[in-house]
C-alpha cells in the first residue's frame, strides 16, 4: 500500500508511527548541533514545517519516559532517517535532555483577556506533560508546580513559567534543558490587529527574557516564527541570541522542500508528466541560495493527482492575516505602489532595500515596510541582492502561481469594494445620453484607479468595466453573450418591457495613435457580426451601439 501523505499531520511521533509519507528533515538536527547558538530563531513562511521541524527535535533530544514513570526509548522513530548516519557525535545527545516545547499559534483571540487565557493553557499543557516529577519536588515548587497545571495563577506569575519549569527539570535530572518555541510571532501579529498590542508584547518579552536571556538552566533553544520582530520590541539585550532568516544560507534546506525531494514524491507516487506545473504553482521560494516549494500546497496537490490524475492545481496556502496586509498595501496604494503592483503581477520585478527589524507598529508607516513584510511572509521571493552603503537591496518577484492568484483575488476583492462605494451614477448617465467623451474621461480616471493582472490585455478591460457597470440600477448585465453571428463583449439590458440594450465591443491598441482606429473597428464588428440580432428576437427595440478601445490606462469611445 502506498504511504498515506501528511496532510495536517504536525507531530513527529503519530507520522512515523503511521507510516505517513516523510520527507526526511533530520539532517536538521546535524546543522544544529554543528552551528549551536544559545538561543536560535528561525523565520520562515506559515506552513513551512517550522512545527514539525519542532516536533522532531523534541523526539530526538528528549528524555522520555511512559506513563509510569519508566524511561522509554524513541531511537526507533529515526530508523533510515539521515541523523542516524551521522555517526556518534551526535546521536550520543538523542534522548538526553528534558524538553519543554510550546507552541504559541492557538494565541488568536479577539482581547488580550482570552488570549492570555489561550496561552496559560498551553503553558498548562506542558506542565501536565512533566507531571512525573511532581512526588520529586520541594513543597514550595509543588505547590507553583500544581498552580500552573490546574491554570489557577495570576497573570503576573506566568512571566516566568517557563524559567520556573527549566530550573526544576534541571534540578530533578540534573540535565540543562532544551526550549522549543513555536510561531513566537503569532500572539504578536493577532494581538496587533486586534488593538492590544502592546499588553501582548510585553507579556511575550518578559516570558522571554526569563527564559532565553540569562537562564543558567538552559542547554539550548529554537524559536520559529514568520517575522524577525524587532530587538528592541522583544529581544531587548539578548547577545546570546543567533537569528537565521530568509537571507541566510544555512538551514536553507530543512524548511520547504526542495527540487530532489519533491521528485522522489512524484516518483513514489507514479505521477508523471506534472512536473513542470506543480513548480510554476508551488515552487520558487528563495531561502538563502536555495529555492524550495511551499510544503504544504505541494502535499496538497501531489495528494490530489493522488486520487485523480486529472486534478488541476489549486491555491492551498493562505494566511488570513497575512492576506489583509495584502489587502491593506493594495487598498493605501499610490500611484507609484499600484506601478509595481501591476510590474509583480505581469511578472516582472521591483527592487526594495531590506529592513528585517520591523515591528507590527511599523508597518503601515512606508510602503517599503510593507514590501518588506510581504517578503518575509512568503508572498515576495528575493531575485537578488546588493549593497549600497550600509544598506542592502533585495530584487523581488512574485513566487509562484499560487501567490499570484492571492494577489489577483485580493485586487478583484478590493475593486469591487471601492467600486461599492463610489458614486458611478456620471457613467451610467453618459452612456444613456452617449456622451462619449464624459464616458472617455470617467472610463480613463477609474483605469488610473485600478490594478492590471492581466498585462492589458482585452481580459483586463472587460473585468474593468464589467465591475463598473454591475452596479448599473435597472440594467442587467451580460457578457460574451453568444448574439448574431459571434459574441459581443458586454450587454447592458434593460427590463424587456423597457426594450433598451447598450452593446459594447472593447478593443486592445498597441499604440496611442491606433486608439480611434480600433474603436471604429468595434463599431464595425458590432454591425458585421449582428449582436443586435437575437435581442430584437426578445423584444427589444432601442440599441445603444458603443465601440471602445483602450490603450494602457487610456480609452477612446464610439457610438452610433
Amino acid at each position: 500500500m502506498e504511504r498515506r501523505l501528511p496532510i495536517g499531520i504536525e507531530d513527529f511521533k503519530e507520522m512515523i508511527e503511521n507510516d505517513y509519507y516523510y520527507v526526511d528533515k533530520s539532517g536538521f538536527v546535524k546543522e544544529l548541533l554543528d552551528n549551536r547558538s544559545e538561543v536560535s530563531l528561525f523565520m520562515r513562511p506559515r506552513r513551512f514545517g517550522k512545527t514539525l521541524s519542532l516536533s522532531m527535535l523534541k523526539y530526538y533530544f528528549e528524555k522520555a519516559y511512559d506513563e509510569n514513570g519508566s524511561e522509554t526509548d524513541n531511537s526507533s522513530l529515526f530508523e533510515g532517517l539521515r541523523i542516524m548516519e551521522a555517526g556518534e557525535l551526535y546521536t550520543k545527545h538523542m534522548g538526553q535532555y528534558p524538553v519543554i516545547s510550546l507552541s504559541l499559534k492557538s494565541a488568536k483571540q479577539p482581547d488580550f483577556e482570552l488570549a492570555f487565557t489561550m496561552l496559560k493553557s498551553q503553558i498548562a499543557d506542558e506542565f501536565r506533560r512533566h507531571r512525573g516529577i511532581a512526588d520529586r519536588l520541594e513543597e514550595s515548587d509543588l505547590k507553583r508546580f500544581l498552580m500552573f497545571m490546574q491554570e489557577s495563577g495570576e497573570n503576573a506569575q506566568y512571566l516566568d513559567a517557563l524559567a520556573f519549569l527549566s530550573r526544576i527539570l534541571r534540578e530533578v535530572y540534573e540535565k540543562k534543558v532544551i526550549l522549543l518555541i513555536d510561531e513566537y510571532d503569532v500572539p504578536l501579529e493577532n494581538a496587533y490587529f486586534n488593538g492590544f498590542y502592546q499588553q501582548m508584547t510585553t507579556f511575550i518579552r518578559s516570558l522571554f527574557e526569563s527564559a532565553l536571556k540569562t537562564n543558567a538552566n538552559l542547554e539550548f533553544a529554537v524559536v520559529t516564527g514568520c517575522l524577525r520582530i524587532s530587538k528592541e520590541s522583544i529581544f531587548t539585550g539578548f547577545n546570546n541570541l543567533k537569528m537565521v532568516s530568509l537571507l541566510d544560507v544555512d538551514y536553507s534546506e530543512q524548511f520547504g522542500f526542495t527540487q530532489a525531494e519533491v521528485d522522489r514524491m512524484l516518483q513514489y507516487y507514479g505521477i508523471t508528466g506534472r512536473e513542470e506545473e506543480g513548480k510554476a504553482w508551488y515552487d520558487g521560494y528563495q531561502f538563502g541560495k536555495t529555492e524550495v516549494y511551499n510544503p504544504w500546497s505541494i502535499l496538497m496537490y501531489v495528494d490530489k493527482l493522488r486520487l485523480d490524475r486529472d486534478a488541476i492545481p489549486r491555491p492551498y496556502w493562505a494566511n488570513t492575516l497575512s492576506n489583509s496586509i495584502i489587502r491593506e498595501l493594495v487598498e493605501r496604494a499610490d500611484s507609484s505602489v499600484k506601478q509595481e503592483m501591476e510590474t509583480l503581477i505581469e511578472g516582472g520585478t521591483i527592487e526594495k532595500p531590506v529592513h528585517e527589524d520591523i515591528t507590527y507598529e511599523d508597518i503601515y508607516r512606508t510602503a517599503d515596510n510593507l514590501w518588506n513584510f510581504l517578503f518575509f511572509t512568503g508572498y515576495l521571493k528575493k531575485v537578488e541582492e546588493r549593497l549600497e552603503d550600509v544598506t542592502a537591496y533585495l530584487t523581488l518577484a512574485i513566487p509562484n502561481m499560487e501567490v499570484k492568484y492571492i494577489y489577483q483575488n485580493t485586487i478583484l476583492e478590493w475593486f469591487d469594494k471601492k467600486i461599492r462605494h463610489k458614486d458611478l451614477t456620471g457613467i451610467y448617465s453618459a452612456l444613456l445620453k452617449k456622451d462619449t467623451q464624459l464616458l472617455e474621461r470617467e472610463i480613463s480616471v477609474n483605469l488610473m484607479e485600478t490594478i492590471s493582472f492581466y498585462d492589458y490585455r482585452e481580459k483586463y478591460y472587460h473585468s474593468f468595466l464589467g465591475g463598473l457597470l454591475k452596479m448599473m440600477d435597472g440594467y442587467t448585465i451580460k457578457s460574451n453573450r453568444e448574439s448574431g453571428l459571434g459574441r459581443s463583449v458586454l450587454q447592458l439590458l434593460s427590463a424587456p418591457y423597457d426594450g433598451i440594450a447598450i452593446i459594447m465591443e472593447l478593443k486592445v491598441a498597441d499604440t496611442y495613435a491606433q486608439l480611434v482606429e480600433k474603436a471604429e473597428e468595434a463599431l464595425i464588428q458590432i454591425e458585421e457580426k449582428q449582436y443586435d440580432a437575437e435581442l430584437r428576437l426578445e423584444g427589444y427595440h432601442t440599441f445603444i451601439k458603443y465601440g471602445i478601445s483602450f490603450y494602457k490606462k487610456l480609452c477612446k469611445v464610439m457610438c452610433r
